[in-house]
């Protein structure tokens, strides 16, 4: 690998360096020009913000480019091999080419001087780097080196109990889940037994469950890393099987320790984190994804209760789960949007079919049918329908004082769940590597296996120098979360992973090439299963401009407030 050591060097990276330090200026005034072109009167304007969706949507990209090329930076400048480096830079090339086209465009309507964007893009030093670390000759030496670890990159370094437990899940994966993976994919069958005992014996569903309620996290501090840990082990072999398991009881204790009462807690959490109640989430309706504030699905007060009327949709693994949060509108008065809903906890028997009718003695029904999908088969998402199904007045999260706070507790799940799907886009994301690798050197074309061709070697460099950073920025995040801060990276490094997954399986099926297409080979999983990950915990669009976006100009705006 001495060509590697030999282009990457301390002293040729001038023009990275240059990048990092002038980038920031240069987005921060295009943020600051966006939102001043969309408010009035000092705030922004629905209306105006709609109209610039488009350079919105590109701003919230660049900042999650960026974010993960920073990432990468750090790694690069401490990095323990040449691979590391290598990989490193190979992406933060990768990502300044991305973030050039995406910014060219939208010059004027973000009032970036051209010359300026001139000055930082065609700066020689950052060009040469560019060139050097894109040029196919090197991608080609560092695929073979992916290759001779088959795809065995991107260590990030844990302690001595967070390394314990990922040798313990990845085994758990290997022994368990992956002999029942395929099948249940194939055809279409409810996550068994036989992965939940195991996976509830090794305590999955009480990671974020604090100790004192029966869960292992701890009391007081955040443990983002073991979630991560566990979620990558586990999705790496199944993300529907085993993978997202995880995700439903981790956003059920989140609102439960936000806003629930301590007999809530008492009593929910340690079924909660004993899998003895496995967690569905039904916050979606027919007419409204991610816009919560229109949610209709009614509860009204009765009593002793509430009478739950209405649907709810893309609720998975409403089938199995014996405790769905629910979060449905307890205020008739409509014009008070997300404020007028409250989450409550609604129980319900298990069943592993995919259509499911229960009535309770006092006349209330709830139905369900799961939604066929192209992937993430196993635990299925459900169509629900609600006609005066009762819930007991202790089931409303917080008590009387939770009533019109269930939007603000869906988003304390939410936060966990989309680092957690970062997570899981990682685990799919080196099984797919992985695969490719192992592909790569099997399969003989032209009387030469595909790994010695320059073309997949290049493809497997640039596969893994995503996988590399997808995985930094990921743990990175996770770190920033347990010191109380990175809310915005969160949903940075959702959106990045889990386009970054997707764009891995689909090269790692087409190095598979017809192969890839066959549902006999697990690729062709990796490949439908990733591609709910960009829709699901904040589908890409709405993230980037409701959330990602539109908080990056509304900081701008407040910070132009201070200084003037």
């Amino acid at each position: 690998m001495g060509a590697v050591s030999l282009v990457i060097d301390v002293d040729n990276s001038a023009g990275f360096k240059g990048f990092f330090d002038k980038f920031p200026s240069l987005i921060r005034q295009a943020t600051e020009s966006l939102a001043r072109s969309c408010c009035i009167a000092g705030k922004l304007d629905p209306q105006r913000l709609d109209q610039q969706q488009v350079a919105s949507y590109e701003l919230a990209w660049v900042y999650a480019e960026y974010r993960a090329a920073s990432v990468a930076w750090e790694s690069y400048n401490g990095a323990a091999t040449d691979l590391q480096q290598g990989l490193c830079g190979i992406y933060i090339a990768s990502a300044a080419q991305s973030i050039r086209t995406r910014l060219e465009p939208l010059l004027p309507i973000l009032g970036i001087e051209p010359e300026d964007f001139d000055r930082l893009f065609g700066a020689g030093e950052l060009r040469s780097m560019m060139q050097a670390l894109l040029a196919p000759a090197y991608l080609a030496e560092v695929g073979q080196e992916v290759i001779q670890l088959q795809g065995e990159v991107g260590q990030v370094k844990l302690d001595d109990d967070k390394e314990m437990m990922q040798t313990a899940f990845r085994k758990l994966a290997v022994d368990i889940v992956e002999p029942l993976a395929e099948s249940i994919h194939r055809q279409d069958l409810t996550v068994p037994e036989a992965i939940l005992k195991p996976l509830g014996e090794m305590g999955v569903f009480g990671i974020s469950v604090p100790q004192q309620y029966g869960g292992t996290a701890p009391d007081a501090d955040a443990d983002n890393a073991s979630m991560i840990v566990v979620t990558e082990a586990l999705s790496e072999a199944s993300l529907a099987a085993a993978g997202s398991l995880i995700t439903r009881p981790e956003i059920v204790t989140r609102a439960l320790l936000s806003g629930g009462t301590e007999a809530q807690r008492v009593r929910w959490l340690p079924q909660v984190a004993s899998g003895e109640k496995l967690c569905g989430i039904a916050i979606t309706e027919p007419d409204y994804g991610s816009d919560v504030a229109g949610l209709s699905l009614k509860a009204s007060p009765v009593a002793g209760g509430w009478l739950l009327n209405g649907a709810k949709t893309w609720c998975t693994f409403a089938g199995k789960a014996q405790l769905l949060f629910v979060i449905a509108r307890t205020d008739t008065d409509r014009s008070l949007g997300h404020k007028g809903l409250s989450a409550l906890l609604v129980e319900k028997p298990s069943t592993d079919k995919h259509e499911f009718c229960f009535d309770q003695e006092s006349g209330g029904r709830l139905t369900g049918r799961s939604i066929p999908t192209i992937g993430y088969r196993g635990m299925h998402s459900y169509d629900l329908v609600f006609e005066d199904y009762w819930v007991p007045e202790a089931n409303l999260i917080g008590g009387a004082e939770g009533q019109g706070r269930g939007f603000y507790l869906a988003m304390a799940g939410l936060t966990g769940g989309r680092i957690q799907t970062a997570a899981r886009a990682s685990g799919v994301m080196r099984a797919a590597l992985k695969a490719a690798v192992r592909y790569s050197q099997n399969r003989k074309v032209f009387g030469a296996h595909l790994g010695d061709y320059p073309l997949t070697r290049a493809k497997l460099a640039k596969m893994a120098a995503q996988v590399a950073v997808s995985r930094c920025f990921t743990y990175r995040v996770g770190e920033l979360l347990d010191c109380g801060e990175g809310q915005m990276e969160a949903s940075l490094v959702k959106l990045f992973a889990c386009r970054s997954a997707e764009w891995i399986t689909r090269e790692a099926l087409q190095i598979h090439g017809g192969m890839g297409y066959a549902e006999e080979t697990a690729v062709s999983r990796y490949f439908v299963d990733a591609r709910v990950l960009s829709i699901f915990e904040g589908a890409e669009e709405t993230l980037a401009l409701k959330v990602i976006a539109r908080q990056l100009l509304q900081d701008a705006l407040n910070k132009g407030e201070r200084h003037s």
